[in-house]
């Protein structure tokens, strides 16, 4: 393989930090001058600590979130779906002739599994994208029409986590 191909790499699990492993490849390329695009699905009601970066990360890391939070039993997706028709236009966008070198889809598997976007569809634009652009897709449950796309698979498991006890999710850890 060579280094003008572009990788897809799957964050999944169960576990803590799918999200995060994600951030920490576009801090590590932004590091090296690469710019990456961070589109979050679902995400958008409470302010994460990525989408208030300021200064030189900012520079490199662009971070959108395309969500009214997460889609609850019994809730009405109407305004998810919309929400999440707007991240993937973006997504299309940067897939097919954006300027950044690597491109998250945080989360992009609940938005497939809430039937909120189509497997098919999402695994077709990626198949299409541009020929260097890396793509990371996160999120618990990967479909398979996306897992078998990727060239990296890491299944994040859950062994403790600090919920279970009672700790409350924890500014600049958990978001």
């Amino acid at each position: 393989m060579t280094q003008d191909r572009g990788l897809i790499i799957v964050f999944t699990g169960d576990g803590k930090g799918k999200t995060t492993a994600a951030l920490g490849i576009a801090l590590r390329a932004s590091g090296h001058k690469k710019r990456t695009i961070f589109l979050q699905f679902l995400k958008g009601r409470q302010r994460s600590g990525e989408q208030l970066l300021e200064g030189m990360a900012a520079a490199f890391i662009e971070v959108r979130a395309f969500g009214a939070g997460f889609l609850r039993e019994g809730e009405d997706p109407a305004v998810h779906r919309k929400a999440a028709n707007r991240g993937w236009q973006a997504a299309q966008e940067e897939l097919a002739s954006g300027d950044a070198d690597i491109l998250v889809l945080d989360e992009i598997s609940h938005a497939v599994n809430h039937g909120l976007l189509s497997a098919e569809m999402v695994a077709q634009e990626i198949r299409g994208r541009r020929k260097t652009l890396h793509v990371v897709l996160t999120g618990r449950d990967m479909p398979r029409e996306l897992l078998d796309l990727a060239d990296t698979v890491t299944e994040m498991k859950e062994v403790r986590h600090a919920y279970r006890s009672g700790v409350k999710a924890i500014k600049g850890i958990d978001y």
